[in-house]
């Protein structure tokens, strides 16, 4: 079996320090067991299709939460959000918008787009691992989800 096929969550971030942080949150209410982190929005389509660097890799059915920054190279998660809610192979992948913005037309158009949350990246280290960690719990262990 691939390494990756066990994958629960794709962290989508291009800012290694909020990925570490991101990360960090996860393993201490311990949601780390199965996570993947892609730098760029190209990146995550490709995982999540299982193309190109990722070929390999068998399709969505382990994915149970995709964590997407909105502002990245390349590809920006508004991007990548309309990608993925409009393939019906992926549409029900529950996508959590991770990002410093606050601006209304980003959560609005975020949501408009199929988006299952919006969560604004506190600046200070222990409110932000606080808010990962409420993500991992709500996505990962008391969200109902259907078996793909």
């Amino acid at each position: 079996m691939n390494d990756l096929d066990g994958i629960e969550v794709l962290l989508v971030e291009d800012n290694p320090h909020d990925a570490e942080m991101t990360m960090r949150a996860l393993r201490k209410g311990n949601f780390l067991n199965k996570l993947h982190w892609v730098k760029d929005g190209v990146e995550a389509l490709d995982f999540i299709r299982c193309s190109d660097a990722y070929a390999g890799r068998t399709p969505t059915e382990n994915l149970k939460l995709v964590l997407l920054d909105l502002k990245m190279p390349r590809m920006n998660g508004i991007e990548v959000l309309r990608e993925i809610k409009a393939d019906p192979n992926t549409h029900d992948i529950p996508i959590v918008m991770m990002t410093s913005s606050s601006q209304e037309r980003d959560v609005v158009e975020s949501y408009q787009l199929g988006a299952n949350g919006f969560v604004t990246k506190p600046i200070n280290v222990t409110s932000f691992m606080e808010a990962v960690a409420q993500i991992g719990m709500y996505w990962l262990l008391v969200n109902q989800s259907t078996s793909r």
